[in-house]
């Protein structure tokens, strides 16, 4: 199959995506790493790992654990910092014609504007991806992603600096998703990702103490897919902006559900542990399930979930 089959092509904030399948932050580094196993080209887009003001090491080890249907992850948001990124990563990626989104993360509004504002200076990113699932160190700890206040603080601060699309990763840590998807929305971002991880637990019964060396972790994989489903769903009809979707994508029938469900776009992580070429066999999928259910474009796809009637 063509990498640019049109009946995989969407549009994304304005970018043109050759297909609506995009390799998820934190599982793809940042992205030049997976050049020798996968054309880059053949991805609809890529989403760079979090990105903070300053270096940071992470969470000590160990930091990943296999779970039944899923994985544990507590990374801790390593990552080489922006100005290190911009420096040194950077202008690989600029080479591809796949389109980059930088994940960006931080402990105050400011920490995210400050962020933006430097990767804003340089060339070859298509947008962000704001990672609200911090706790706001200015308010006792309090998470951004389940504060429509403070989540609106953060996006704001951001759009006063971005020139590019600004997308919100909403975490599923919440009572609810559709304020926090309103929040996103009515603070100007332009458009919304969901989900994140789910806080969760492994341990070890004979040592009784955790699986991962932080303690708890983020579960993903096809464990949470049902759940995410849901939320993208709830997302998706409380806001007008685009919604992609994520959790536990691994076929393309999975990401052809998310569509369904609501979402403009699917990101696919977890996969890429057992797949590294996951995403853009996913895409590949996804157009074969186009052309075995007669659909001739993938944009009609998108919001036909239909409920069965009541009884």
């Amino acid at each position: 199959m063509s990498q640019d089959d049109p009946r995989l092509a969407v549009s994304l904030c304005g970018i043109a995506l050759r297909n609506p399948v995009l390799a998820a932050s934190g599982t793809f580094g940042y992205g030049a790493e997976f050049e020798r196993l996968l054309d880059l080209n053949e991805l609809g887009g890529l989403v760079v790992k979090g990105l903070s003001r300053e270096p940071m090491e992470g969470n000590p080890p160990p930091r990943v654990w296999e779970a039944q249907a899923g994985m544990l992850n507590s990374i801790g948001l390593q990552n080489i910092g922006v100005h290190a990124f911009v420096r040194d990563k950077l202008p690989r990626l600029a080479g591809f014609r796949t389109a980059v989104f930088a994940n960006v993360f931080g402990y105050a509004a400011e920490d995210y504007a400050e962020v933006v504002r430097v990767l804003e200076s340089a060339e070859g990113l298509a947008g962000y991806e704001l990672n609200v699932s911090c706790p706001n160190t200015r308010h006792g700890g309090i998470y951004f992603s389940s504060d429509p206040a403070l989540l609106g603080e953060v996006v704001e601060a951001v759009k006063r600096v971005a020139r590019r699309p600004v997308i919100v990763k909403l975490s599923p840590n919440v009572a609810a998703i559709e304020p926090l998807a309103r929040a996103a929305e009515s603070s100007g971002a332009d458009a919304i990702s969901l989900v994140n991880t789910f806080v969760a637990l492994a341990l070890d019964a004979r040592t009784r103490r955790p699986r991962l060396g932080a303690g708890f972790g983020g579960l993903s994989g096809p464990a949470i897919k049902p759940i995410a489903l849901r939320m993208v769903y709830q997302a998706a009809q409380a806001v007008k902006i685009p919604v992609i979707g994520l959790g536990g994508i691994a076929t393309g029938e999975d990401a052809a559900e998310f569509l369904v469900a609501g979402a403009t776009a699917v990101e696919v992580g977890t996969a890429t542990f057992w797949d590294p070429a996951s995403p853009v066999r996913v895409a590949r999928e996804l157009g074969r399930f186009l052309r075995d259910e007669g659909i001739p474009n993938v944009r009609e796809l998108v919001g036909t979930l239909q409920w069965p009637k009541p009884a």
